[in-house]
């Protein structure tokens, strides 16, 4: 079984460009500010973020797929989009990945800035922006 690099690389922009765009611009307010809440509702709405983040991403897998005319396993991106989905979550109940960054030594970093202020910016951000971004990485070779 080989992997297809074009396959690869359409995959990983599309899933890029989409999560961008569903992290930041789709997502709703209320979203955004209760997910992380340990609470059914915070459950609740980051489920609600991440189904919509996923059907974009989804979207754009496909659209790029037909455009470029390459050849996608459904079965390969299914997977993909379900590992993708389930990191998101994880990361965006907060609690979980704040643990992991105190585990690994950077916690101190997370608490740089002002989340109340503006979660934007802060260390918190960045960790939860990066991590997304290396399992888009993650999806984009299972897509392949």
């Amino acid at each position: 079984m080989s992997a297809d690099p074009a396959v690869f690389s359409a995959g990983f922009v599309a899933l890029y460009a989409a999560h961008a765009v569903g992290d930041h611009w789709v997502q709703r307010a209320c979203e955004a500010a209760g997910k992380g809440a340990a609470s059914w509702r915070g459950r609740w709405l980051c489920v609600r973020h991440v189904v919509s983040l996923t059907v974009l991403k989804a979207a754009a897998v496909t659209l790029a797929a037909v455009v470029l005319g390459l050849a996608v396993d459904p079965l390969a991106a299914g997977l993909a989009l379900v590992v993708d989905a389930a990191s998101h979550y994880w990361a965006d109940r907060r609690s979980t990945l704040l643990a992991l960054a105190r585990r690994v030594g950077k916690g101190e970093f997370a608490a740089l800035g002002d989340g109340a202020a503006a979660p934007a910016g802060t260390g918190a951000y960045a960790l939860d922006q990066s991590w997304h971004i290396g399992w888009l990485f993650v999806a984009a070779l299972i897509l392949a």
